[in-house]
């Protein structure tokens, strides 16, 4: 922990919302490579800034290349990539941003933790899972990364060679291989924030 530092207080969020006339909400995305997380997330961030509201995708890939470019896919790097992008994510929605990550996030653990880091500042969190089995995932893989992993040219891939934790009392659950369309699931998103009164 560092010393000598102090919080410097400015607007309270109430007072942020009230000036920006926006709320500020973390949609977090989780789920297997290839199960469709980012393209539902750029649509859900179009749809959302269509409707004059402020909003901002933070990608799991994107923000390798700059913000976690010193960490690979151990576990424990793993861990400290979503640690950080979760209190990105809380300034972000701090802010009064409808923040949407777009994480693989494979630990219940880590997931949690970003969930209280946003819940003990009293910023909602919504954990969105985007469900495929495996098998579906495999089908997909634009960038053939099953294929690597299946012959051990990646190490400690989620889902074949690392663990993914599924969410059990996710806000909203997308079964992405029942032939919704990518448009239908942002809706489904967007449906669940109008109705808990997270955008208008």
């Amino acid at each position: 922990m560092a010393t000598n530092i102090t919080w410097h207080a400015n607007l309270t969020h109430e007072e942020r919302a009230q000036l920006r006339k926006q709320k500020g909400v973390t949609v977090w995305l989780t789920g297997l490579s290839a199960s469709g997380k980012s393209t539902i997330a750029c649509a859900l961030e179009q749809s959302i800034l269509a409707r004059g509201l402020n909003a901002y995708r933070l990608d799991g890939d994107n923000v390798r290349f700059g913000l976690n470019k010193d960490l690979g896919f151990s576990e424990a790097d793993r861990n400290e990539n979503i640690r950080r992008i979760s209190e990105v994510a809380k300034l972000f929605n701090d802010s009064c941003c409808v923040t949407l990550t777009s994480f693989i996030s494979p630990y219940k653990q880590d997931r949690e933790l970003a969930r209280q880091l946003h819940e003990k500042d009293n910023l909602p969190f919504v954990e969105v899972y985007v469900d495929v089995p495996v098998s579906v995932a495999e089908t997909r893989d634009p960038k053939g990364l099953y294929k690597k992993a299946r012959e051990g040219i990646i190490k400690e891939f989620t889902g074949i060679s690392a663990p993914y934790e599924a969410p059990e009392n996710a806000e909203i659950h997308l079964k992405n291989y029942e032939g919704a369309t990518i448009e239908e699931s942002a809706s489904k998103i967007i449906e669940y924030l109008i109705e808990h009164k997270y955008i208008e």
